[in-house]
């Protein structure tokens, strides 16, 4: 972490990444704690492609009225190539220096802070990042903003779904969103009373992870057997098995494909998809924003720059941004622990 000893006169906030519940209540934060410590606000919209192209609009109180409660992000997020390039950086910073920027809160994920440190190492200006992504696979916070409320809308429709699959006794396979991790699978399961659960962090063995959980579950007197699958998990094959025996198409399919050929069940997939990013934001999502952007700002004010705000068990802090970005994402060991234990026994209904 390092500090500087300009004044603070000017700062800009974006999003970047797949959008987050909660993205707005951290832009509300921002504006909203710059502007009553004395500062000028510039929300640049689209991402790092916005400080290139100079998408960038002034913002007072009344811009972020309404907010807190709207899932998405006012400010546009998208990817930038350009961004990844020297010459692309150069025109972000040609912006930073026209607009008189002193520093930039960036809110996303590892990929939005691999930009900050990229844009810092090359130029004098101050980067904050907010951790903000629904996998919750930052490993540098416990916790990152938009994770409970996906979680929630996973949940809310995986009830509604088990009522209509309990009803006809059938099996469903749930997808939900974790492409390199399985945290929110793992805590939707878990809340969901769930058969199996199979996470991108190791490759499932299909007799032990799934069906011999569902015999299990068949002698605790179930009749419907719920399976939550995260979108990277992997079937462990061993080179075994050829590519019709494992499956085509998503890695739901793929398991229901494995209980129509290997236990001769009839399952309902359901993908979830991008609906778990949607939807007016939790409160502990909103709250969480708000102390983070909040923190943001005070921490450049402090001179702070390469830094991360992080959620520490309960406590609002800040991490150096190299040592940060270094730490990798791993499951909540009592959180696997706990599932384990909800799987494994044949008596357990839901």
């Amino acid at each position: 972490m390092e500090t500087t000893t300009r004044e603070i006169k000017r700062i800009g906030v974006l999003t970047s990444g797949g959008d987050a519940p909660g993205m707005n209540a951290a832009v509300r934060a921002v504006v909203r704690t710059a502007i009553y410590k004395g500062i000028e606000v510039y929300g640049i919209r689209r991402g790092w492609h916005g400080l290139i192209t100079n998408d960038v609009i002034r913002m007072n109180n009344d811009d972020v009225s309404h907010i807190i409660n709207r899932g998405g992000t006012v400010l546009f997020t998208a990817r930038s190539d350009d961004f990844r390039t020297k010459e692309g950086r150069k025109k972000a910073y040609d912006t930073c220096k026209f607009l008189g920027l002193d520093g930039i809160v960036a809110i996303g994920g590892d990929g939005t802070f691999a930009g900050c440190m990229a844009l810092s190492s090359e130029y004098p200006i101050s980067v904050v990042g907010i951790p903000a992504t629904i996998d919750n696979d930052i490993g540098c916070t416990h916790y990152s903003i938009g994770y409970d409320t996906a979680a929630n809308t996973a949940i809310d429709a995986i009830d509604k779904l088990r009522d209509t699959m309990a009803s006809h006794e059938r099996c469903s396979v749930i997808e939900v969103m974790g492409h390199r991790a399985g945290n929110l699978a793992m805590y939707v399961g878990i809340a969901t009373g769930a058969t199996a659960v199979l996470v991108p962090e190791e490759d499932y063995d299909f007799e032990k992870h799934v069906a011999s959980k569902i015999r299990q579950a068949k002698l605790g007197g179930r009749t419907h057997y719920m399976i939550i699958v995260a979108e990277g998990a992997k079937r462990n094959t061993d080179g075994s098995l050829d590519n019709e025996t494992v499956g085509n198409g998503s890695a739901g399919e793929q398991v229901a494909d494995a209980l129509r050929k290997e236990m001769g069940l009839d399952p309902r997939v359901t993908v979830l998809g991008h609906i778990q990013r949607g939807g007016s934001p939790s409160a502990r999502d909103r709250v969480t924003a708000t102390r983070m952007g909040y923190f943001a700002v005070m921490a450049i004010l402090e001179g702070k720059t390469n830094i991360v705000i992080i959620h520490d068990h309960g406590q609002i802090t800040t991490m150096d941004m190299t040592e940060a970005l270094a730490m990798k994402n791993e499951l909540n060991a009592d959180e696997v622990e706990v599932l384990e234990a909800m799987t494994a026994s044949p008596l357990d209904h839901f």
